[in-house]
């Protein structure tokens, strides 16, 4: 049942007396902070330290939404490196056919994005240099030969962390945490509109208060009766 942004509110107002001070204090900090104007497109990753180590960046950084690209690996994730990283996180999974990156691609694209290849291969700028004035995917390939041609070939723009080593590249985790650091960092300094809208944190409110209450399901079922029968 679609639920309207009246009833909407009304549930997280009593979820929110199911869940500690503190908690619902993190909630409210927490969610000021969160962004959709970057995002993180993950291409085939397979090894779940890397793949828990990214989302742990993501929630550590406020990139809320992360598009995971299932062509040929499944993407799994290690509890140990996440440490619950990932009920914090909106995950969208692409796996309906072996080249889903195309589908991604378009998708982002009608949501205003601008898709940025990470590759040390081709011309690029760095994550100080890059534009934000427009909401950027950031797209992330898999550990052993990167990011596939597609991926790259259709891509808008390239990024590229300055090395000064012998080594051809950083680890894919390493190298996501260095670029989303830098760039919410760069973010918070702007002045452009780059925090959640009203319906995006009620959302994201509504899906971690379910992801952190035992018997959500249930409690959630018991309230919106009471609310709908109340209005």
């Amino acid at each position: 049942m679609k639920l309207t942004s009246e009833v909407e509110d009304q549930l997280i107002d009593q979820l929110m007396g199911y869940v500690t001070p503190r908690r619902r204090q993190l909630f409210e900090e927490i969610i000021q902070n969160r962004t959709r104007h970057i995002t993180i497109v993950l291409e085939n990753i397979f090894q779940p330290h890397n793949a828990s180590a990214v989302l742990r960046s993501c929630d550590l950084t406020g990139v809320q939404d992360v598009h995971i690209i299932e062509n040929s690996n499944t993407y799994t994730v290690n509890p140990e490196v996440a440490m619950g990283a990932s009920k914090w996180l909106t995950l969208h999974h692409y796996n309906q056919t072996d080249n889903n990156t195309p589908e991604v691609y378009t998708h982002l694209r009608s949501q205003g994005y601008k898709i940025v290849a990470t590759t040390p291969h081709i011309k690029s700028v760095g994550p100080e240099e890059l534009d934000l004035s427009g909401k950027v995917a950031l797209v992330f390939g898999t550990e052993l030969t990167g990011l596939t041609p597609f991926a790259i070939e259709a891509a808008d723009e390239y990024l590229q962390i300055p090395m000064m080593g012998f080594t051809e590249s950083y680890n894919i985790s390493v190298s996501a945490a260095l670029t989303l650091y830098t760039l919410t960092q760069r973010l918070h300094k702007m002045d452009i509109s780059w925090t959640l809208t009203h319906d995006d944190k009620r959302h994201v409110l509504l899906q971690w208060l379910r992801n952190t209450i035992n018997k959500s399901e249930l409690i959630e079922k018991e309230l919106l009766n009471k609310i709908i029968s109340s209005i």
